[in-house]
């Protein structure tokens, strides 16, 4: 079986868990699961990340006519919730819908990104998820999946779609500005909302990794040169709170780490490891950075792939260690980082390894009856393998599109899609 032939069963077996409601198609978080209560049209685990499987597939075939009319079907819905949504967030939220429609090839910037504007505090975007006894009232998040590097990710999105979204870009820009702590530095939550101490998150999806990221590309696009230096300045001191050595360059998912937590102190995924944070020396190469703590952007991207080479991925070398499979946390995740790094430098080395990490889903993948799908382990728990997840970040979508982008490349495609998470890297 192909890569391509496993994307296409597991892709089956997605389509085998949508349902419809009077509004549209939702999916359940894992198999078998209920309907969700809340983030159903999501981009993390809803029905809007399935836009994303779409634009994936789109590049490898024609849309079957029932592909085509859950394409219409998302769309519907997410136009339908943008005027009440009370979330921002690029998981799930407004700029989550931005991501999904325009995907599908919607337009829906201009009222996702009013209805931004509308929810928006002085000090910038209150979430639910940010409530007490952790947080106190009115408490916003920087990060960029979460909160106002979010919102300067979709703006900045909708600007590359045509749609004028500067004024908010300037907006979120310069909350984060605002938000800087001595030396450059940006926590997941502003200091004065936290009603305890609370650890630091420096890698891509909720810390100074992404934060700086977004303010670098911010730069490039607003013509603003204190953002590129106010992102080269987070760099800088992300650099000071990791490791480089010969086994390549990475931070710790928390800081302070306390071996009371039970688990890694060193990740290699998307969202708290290597190849999330290498995303962030790519926009500052974007935003023609020179020099970092003595090195190009370019070498320090390396220096992050570098670990995650090194690191052991895929092979579960312990408990707890590489159990996850999806894009956010696992292999997918990783594995389309270093196709998008052999798509801007044809490093032969990046190819191999995303085909190395592709072999390690088909050793796993289960498959029956036509379909595939993937169980993620939680070795603590009595039964360790999970329900397979159905959705973009955390499940099978996720998986599939990676398998189909795979087979095209080795089939000689050139084209790789843009989504608001990677354009400045491709």
């Amino acid at each position: 079986m192909t890569y391509g032939e496993l994307g296409e069963a597991a892709w089956s077996w997605v389509l085998q868990q949508v349902d419809w409601d009077a509004a549209g198609p939702w999916i359940p978080e894992a198999a078998g699961g209920a309907k969700p209560e809340v983030y159903l049209e999501g981009m993390h685990s809803g029905v809007g990340g399935l836009a994303h499987a779409l634009a994936e597939i789109k590049l490898a075939r024609p849309w079957t006519q029932a592909e085509a009319g859950l394409a219409t079907g998302i769309a519907d819905r997410l136009h339908a919730t943008i005027p009440a949504e009370q979330s921002i967030t690029y998981f799930d939220g407004l700029v989550s819908a931005i991501g999904a429609l325009t995907a599908l090839g919607e337009s829906a910037s201009q009222p996702a990104l009013d209805r931004i504007t509308e929810l928006a505090t002085d000090d910038g975007w209150h979430e639910s998820v940010l409530g007490a006894p952790k947080y106190l009232p009115g408490a916003v998040s920087n990060d960029a999946t979460l909160g106002t590097g979010a919102v300067l990710m979709g703006a900045l999105w909708s600007c590359r779609q045509g749609v004028d979204a500067r004024a908010l870009a300037e907006r979120a820009a310069d909350l984060l500005l605002g938000e800087k702590e001595e030396p450059a530095n940006w926590l997941f939550v502003p200091r004065r909302f936290c009603a305890e101490p609370r650890g630091d998150m420096p890698n891509f999806t909720h810390g100074l990794a992404g934060i700086a990221a977004m303010l670098a590309v911010a730069g490039v696009e607003l013509g603003r040169p204190d953002l590129v230096d106010a992102a080269r300045g987070g760099a800088e001191h992300l650099i000071t709170l990791g490791i480089n050595d010969d086994k390549g360059f990475r931070v710790p998912r928390v800081i302070p780490w306390s071996e009371q937590r039970g688990d890694d102190e060193y990740t290699y995924n998307w969202c708290h490891g290597g190849a999330g944070t290498s995303l962030l020396f790519r926009a500052l190469e974007y935003a023609g950075v020179d020099e970092v703590a003595g090195e190009t952007p370019v070498v320090w991207h390396r220096r992050c792939l570098d670990s995650v080479v090194h690191s052991g991925i895929p092979e579960r070398l312990h408990p707890g260690f590489w159990d996850n499979d999806g894009r956010c946390c696992g292999t997918a995740g990783v594995a389309d980082t270093f196709l998008d790094a052999w798509h801007r430098d044809g490093r032969e080395q990046d190819l191999e390894f995303a085909v190395r990490l592709a072999d390690a889903l088909v050793e796993r993948a289960f498959r029956g009856d036509g379909t595939a799908y993937w169980r993620f382990v939680e070795h603590r728990n009595e039964e360790p393998l999970l329900p397979p997840g159905v959705g973009w970040m955390q499940g099978v979508a996720g998986i599939a599109a990676y398998l189909f982008r795979l087979q095209r490349v080795l089939d000689g495609g050139k084209q790789a899609v843009e989504r608001m998470d990677n354009w400045w890297a491709l």
